[in-house]
């Protein structure tokens, strides 16, 4: 009785390894995300963004909600990206420059995104903060403000 009660505190105080460190689920959450993009695969891409009503993605003229929402913005701005032919498609990556839980189930990543376009003589790039929230297991984008 006495060995069964230590293993069940050891079971309860011992921390879940299977998760990792937030920080490292979500740069890992980006990186597919920019797989994704990279691949012109929107499904892929916005996979890391949260299927909540209220998510929403800023830019410098207005703010779209829902993914249904972002999805369609993209698909607008970035035809060439998300066409069947990759014509004219860019490489996106993230250079994180700040991360900070903001509580234990939210975080907030700051970081450059930079797109290289084939035929363009230099890559654009800009500054995105993005609010993460621990849904079900994965970290999931509730907010996006991109310039």
């Amino acid at each position: 009785m006495r060995r069964a009660a230590i293993a069940a505190l050891l079971v309860i105080a011992a921390p879940a390894a299977a998760e990792p460190a937030p920080r490292a689920a979500i740069l890992a959450a980006m990186a597919d995300s920019a797989a994704g993009w990279n691949q012109g695969r929107i499904d892929r891409f916005l996979a890391v963004y949260s299927d909540d009503p209220a998510t929403s993605f800023t830019g410098a003229k207005r703010v779209d909600r829902s993914k249904r929402g972002i999805r369609a913005r993209y698909l607008a701005t970035y035809r060439n990206q998300f066409g069947t032919t990759g014509a004219g498609r860019s490489t996106l990556s993230f250079e994180p420059q700040d991360f900070r839980m903001l509580g234990k189930d939210h975080a907030l990543l700051i970081a450059r995104w930079k797109l290289i376009t084939a035929g363009k003589p230099a890559p654009v790039s800009g500054m995105t903060s993005l609010v993460f929230r621990h849904e079900a297991g994965s970290w999931r984008i509730i907010a996006d403000h991109s310039s």
